[in-house]
């Protein structure tokens, strides 16, 4: 018993979820601006560093829970699921630095309504991430854990949106783009932003594992 009591239990993982989380969406809006004024250079750039100052501390918020799992002997829930969890969110926002940084390395001349439409159901995504991230530690309470299922399936459907739209891109880029370079270009941006709704549906899916193992 007196063992037990020297070890560190639970750590606040749940808080850590939840500020990590919001970093996510602090990026996804930050992208999303970038975007929406992608032909004013001072201001995209302004952005760009907004996705990068919230990319590397989502980075550090990840790093710490890792630390933390070294350093804990019990945890609020499965210790796998706590790494997949932070890690999994954490492909997240570099994905949306990595859609930004491929803009800027590949000198993308402008943005098509594609970029924008599956911009829009990326920072959507995010922000269903975080809403549904928000309520792991209250799944003891059965109206929050079917809260929780619903959202990640507010997820999935977007991620359906996010696959349909990508298809139409594709066919659309492959039709009518001229320019090879240019159309090499948008296809690299247009799976880059499919991926951050893929990413985000593992997060959910992880969720959804979490919800039905602890509610």
């Amino acid at each position: 018993m007196f063992f037990g009591k020297l070890l560190p239990r639970e750590g606040n993982f749940f808080e850590l979820f939840n500020q990590h989380a919001t970093r996510i969406v602090e990026a996804a809006h930050a992208f999303s601006g970038l975007v929406a004024n992608y032909s004013d250079l001072e201001k995209r750039e302004a952005y760009n560093r907004e996705v990068d100052n919230a990319e590397r501390a989502a980075d550090r918020i990840t790093h710490e829970v890792n630390r933390m799992l070294h350093k804990t002997f019990i945890t609020p829930i499965d210790r796998e699921q706590i790494h997949s969890l932070i890690n999994t969110m954490d492909d997240v926002a570099d994905l949306i630095q990595d859609s930004a940084e491929t803009m800027a390395l590949y000198d993308v001349r402008h943005m098509t309504d594609e970029i924008v439409r599956l911009t829009d159901v990326s920072v959507r995504c995010c922000e269903r991430l975080k809403h549904a991230v928000t309520l792991i530690d209250k799944l003891h309470d059965a109206a929050t854990a079917e809260a929780a299922l619903k959202t990640c399936e507010e997820i999935d459907r977007l991620e359906s949106d996010a696959d349909r739209i990508m298809r139409s891109a594709m066919s659309k880029l492959f039709r009518e783009e001229p320019d090879v370079r240019e159309l090499i270009k948008l296809k690299a941006i247009y799976e880059l932003l499919e991926t951050i709704t893929d990413k985000c549906e593992d997060v959910a899916n992880l969720i959804e594992g979490i919800v039905l193992e602890n509610s």
